[in-house]
């Protein structure tokens, strides 16, 4: 690794932006440049099943920076959502690990085609939860705004629960926004986070963002992507899932329970900052400053 961790410049603007297309259906939103036959970001919304983003190409195009069911978590899908217990009903493993007879469910609705303006791309995924017995438990939104930015990516989201019936979200390690990137035990990678922890010390650490780096396949260096956390989410800064195989997840759920009223709604805001090469602290910092606009640590 080299010493941008130290906090070397950002990245240079050697890559500009040519503007986004969309190729759109009812179950999968595919996102290009104007001039690429391959798409940089796929939104994926199969019917019945989790939505997820996969894959999420490189900004200068060489690689793929996540990883869809991999043998280790075969129930994690490259940038995705789920909780462990949601009035005792598990949205995380997809009835492939243990206790699967508590899991609940997850239906997409029907995508509608994404908005593209320039180099800006977004669309929405609306979710029905339903519990193990099959009943309405949440519906989840998903607004997606992503900006190419060139050399890299900024990928805005508001994630919006809206209970059907009275809701506790119990406490739990992990739960929430994660992100599966392909790790490899023989070739390693890196974490850090906002307060200078590096990957186990980061372990349910709070934070205003975590970064992750790692050798990606097809690529002579490394690259990453970083989560933020808004400043208005709740339990900000956040403590993180940063798990063996470097994947994170900022997580309110480990703070403890919470609840939701029927009827009533909670949305958090995240930013998802794709990059290549090392971890650049000033780029990140650039980045969350922009994306808070000044609203403090």
């Amino acid at each position: 690794m080299s010493n941008s961790l130290k906090g070397d410049s950002p990245l240079s603007d050697s890559i500009q932006p040519t503007g986004l297309r969309a190729v759109s259906s009812a179950y999968e939103i595919r996102i290009y440049r104007q001039d690429g036959s391959s798409p940089i970001l796929v939104q994926q919304a199969e019917a019945g099943k989790r939505p997820f983003i996969h894959p999420i190409a490189a900004p200068d195009g060489a690689g793929i920076l996540t990883e869809d069911a991999p043998p280790h978590h075969p129930w994690q899908h490259g940038l995705y959502v789920g909780l462990n217990d949601v009035n005792g009903s598990g949205f995380w493993k997809e009835k492939l690990g243990g206790n699967r007879e508590h899991d609940g469910t997850f239906h997409p609705r029907l995508l509608e085609e994404a908005a593209v303006e320039g180099s800006r791309a977004s669309w929405t995924v609306t979710t029905d939860w339903r519990d193990r017995s099959g009943q309405p438990l949440l519906v989840e939104q998903q607004c997606w705004t992503l900006h190419d930015l060139g050399d890299r990516y900024e990928l805005d989201m508001e994630w919006t629960l809206r209970a059907e019936t009275d809701i506790t979200f119990g406490q739990y390690a992990y739960g929430g926004l994660f992100l599966r990137m392909p790790y490899r035990e023989e070739t390693g990678g890196s974490a850090l986070n906002s307060e200078g922890l590096n990957a186990a010390e980061a372990e349910g650490k709070r934070a205003r963002w975590v970064a992750v780096q790692m050798p990606i396949a097809g690529r002579l260096n490394d690259a990453g992507i970083a989560f933020m956390d808004h400043p208005g989410n709740v339990e900000h800064p956040v403590p993180w899932r940063v798990d063996h195989q470097l994947g994170i997840s900022p997580s309110c759920c480990i703070a403890g329970d919470w609840h939701l009223k029927r009827g009533e709604s909670r949305t958090f805001r995240f930013r998802v900052y794709v990059f290549c090469g090392d971890i650049s602290i000033p780029a990140i910092e650039d980045s969350w400053n922009h994306y808070t606009g000044g609203m403090g640590s």
